[in-house]
């Protein structure tokens, strides 16, 4: 009986399936925080590209193993979404490196935030993915809808000059300084702590800065996944597809941010190979219905094409420049 449960459907592909999948997950977690970084401290460089080229094999292998076990489509979906999010998520990085800095987060409490972050992500990338396929499976125009806000957010990259906020000036951060009392210093690797009131009079719960940058990582992540989600649906609407592929991307992302955090300027020019992408990507939606559905080989070439013609242009033009570290001790 329990073999025959492993074989039922859940959500268009078989339970063991998801289950092959969360094994491979909590074993990278558990190697990530439990055997190589059970203490806090700063992930040299080396380590980092080590780390994240180790997540990126081990992607790619899980897309081989779907490519082998349901189909070129699939495989080529996984590789392409897989392939968009890592990229759209190279903007994350230099958003998070903005709210260290701004909450003097130092090096090594940094992998302890970004841990704790992704368990947050794995809960709601499901519950926008779930809720996104649904919407799509049920009301097929709102894939169109989908299309033109990708097309609108790549031109809107192409031609509009991003100014990021301040972060001190977060409206997020903001709120949680207002609605809860927050220490004035780190207490170590805590997100609360428990000290005396103003008066000194009686002891209560105080959230630290290091809780502060956990939120608005989560927050953050949920304002690009406004962007990503879509991208990915627009690519293929399997739900076990689109959440791998993300899931696997930010998986990456977290132990590539130490190495990127540094040099994320060498990429400045990525961002607009990055809004090609999605203008491609929205506008493949409105060519499919009129003409036909363009071969999946196709999208990921085009795809892969223009954002490594991004990342060589943007290193090529800023070879020569040394860029400092935006989250320093």
């Amino acid at each position: 009986m329990g073999f025959l449960s492993l074989g039922a459907s859940f959500l268009g592909q078989p339970v063991w399936a998801w289950l092959v999948f969360g094994a491979v997950v909590a074993t990278l977690l558990t190697l990530d925080l439990g055997i190589l970084h059970r203490t806090s401290r700063e992930i040299p460089v080396g380590e980092s590209l080590l780390l994240s080229g180790g997540y990126i094999a081990v992607a790619l292998l899980f897309g081989g193993w779907i490519w082998w076990s349901q189909g070129a489509q699939p495989g080529i979906d996984f590789l392409t979404g897989y392939l968009v999010e890592k990229s759209l998520s190279l903007d994350n990085v230099f958003v998070i490196s903005l709210i260290f800095a701004t909450l003097a987060i130092p090096r090594p409490l940094q992998h302890r935030v970004l841990f704790y972050g992704i368990l947050g992500v794995l809960i709601m990338r499901a519950v926008i993915i779930g809720f996104g396929t649904s919407i799509v499976t049920q009301f097929a125009w709102v894939l169109f809808v989908f299309g033109g806000f990708l097309m609108f957010t790549g031109i809107k990259m192409l031609f509009v000059a991003e100014n990021p906020a301040a972060m001190a000036d977060s409206r997020v951060l903001r709120f949680l300084r207002k609605h809860l009392r927050v220490t004035d210093q780190l207490r170590g690797e805590a997100f609360f702590w428990r000290e005396s009131g103003p008066t000194g009079m009686g002891t209560a719960w105080h959230a630290t800065p290091l809780f502060l940058a956990l939120v608005m990582v989560e927050t953050i992540d949920l304002v690009f996944a406004v962007d990503s989600v879509p991208a990915v649906l627009a690519i293929t609407t399997d739900p076990y597809i689109v959440y791998t592929s993300n899931i696997f991307a930010v998986l990456g992302l977290r132990a590539l941010y130490f190495a990127l955090a540094a040099s994320v300027h060498r990429f400045h020019y990525l961002k607009y190979a990055l809004g090609l992408v999605l203008v491609f990507i929205g506008a493949k939606i409105f060519v499919g219905h009129a003409f036909g559905k363009i071969d999946p080989a196709v999208s990921l070439g085009v795809t892969f094409g223009l954002l490594a013609g991004g990342i060589l242009f943007s290193i090529w033009k800023t070879r020569g420049t040394r860029g400092l570290a935006l989250a320093r001790d």
